[in-house]
């Protein structure tokens, strides 16, 4: 069993269109969405939720009035100004640091779970989907995105399923390196615009620090080849392999509105050159070491 991560130092890039056609192109795998502060990959692959389960993010103070001797040494040593002159706490604004629990005088101050958001495990054409979503205002994405990842690896070593498909968050920050730990391979999704290649170098050092292999795919390559030649120039010269190239079609937006895959809607040039993706990524897979561990 081994585990593929598409992720892309910048929104935009075409990443999710790209990890649906690979579930719609994949035999026997487990799909996840790690992309939870804004997900989209249920509008490709239309799953039908199977399995809830509550997700419990950062902790929220909050206080017994019963107990409270009215001190106000909360209040001052909020930094967050999240406890009003009532001595009530603002859950949106507190950030669950414990330095009122802390403070107070009388132990009338606990910190409690509060339901962050939520997991799911659908059904979709194309075998198990895992995805989330993260509540209103809600924080703590990083911790969010482990959990979908241990779901998701739970649901192949139960099914015996040989790979997990995950879409990752755009970006270098925690959901990103939560997504990325313990995958055999990241395909970086890019794309030849000045912002993208800048982006390509920072998500690059991101897997070169955990040591996750990493290959490259330049989407919508033909809208600027020079860029696109500048892209494959720099990660020739660091040894990182280009694997595919993929040109502007409009056939993601049409195949977004009748809610299925690139490779599902139409035959045609990108189609066949997701599929010849497809094709190299299975052989890039097949040289590498399990590195996934069980599912705690």
């Amino acid at each position: 069993m081994k585990e593929l991560v598409v992720i892309s130092g910048k929104g935009g890039t075409g990443k999710t269109t790209i990890t649906a056609s690979f579930a719609a192109m994949a035999k026997n795998a487990v799909i996840a969405d790690c992309d939870v502060d804004a997900p989209n990959l249920h509008l490709l692959l239309r799953p039908r939720i199977m399995e809830t389960h509550s997700f419990y993010g950062m902790d929220k103070a909050e206080i017994d009035l019963e107990k409270c001797n009215e001190c106000y040494n909360c209040q001052n040593a909020c930094n967050f100004d999240a406890i009003d002159d009532a001595l009530i706490i603002n859950q949106h604004i507190c950030e669950g640091c414990g330095v009122c629990e802390y403070v107070c005088e009388t132990d009338a101050i606990n910190m409690v779970k509060k339901i962050s958001g939520a997991v799911f495990g659908s059904a979709t054409n194309h075998g198990t989907m895992v995805h989330a979503e993260l509540r209103i205002g809600e924080e703590a994405s990083g911790k969010l995105v482990s959990a979908v990842k241990e779901r998701a690896r739970s649901i192949a070593l139960e099914n015996e399923n040989e790979l997990i498909i995950t879409d990752g968050p755009p970006g270098t920050g925690c959901p990103v390196l939560a997504t990325i730990t313990g995958a055999d391979l990241a395909l970086i999704v890019t794309e030849p615009s000045l912002s993208g290649m800048h982006d390509l170098e920072r998500v690059l050092q991101v897997t070169e620090h955990f040591e996750i292999p990493a290959i490259v795919c330049i989407n919508k390559y033909d809208i600027n080849e020079k860029n696109a030649g500048k892209i494959e120039e720099f990660c020739n010269e660091r040894g990182v392999e280009v694997v595919g190239k993929l040109p502007y079609h409009p056939s993601p937006n049409m195949a977004m509105r009748e809610e299925t895959t690139v490779v599902e809607y139409r035959k045609n040039v990108l189609s066949e050159g997701l599929k010849a993706l497809w094709e190299r990524v299975v052989s890039e897979l097949d040289q590498k070491e399990v590195t996934l561990l069980p599912a705690r």
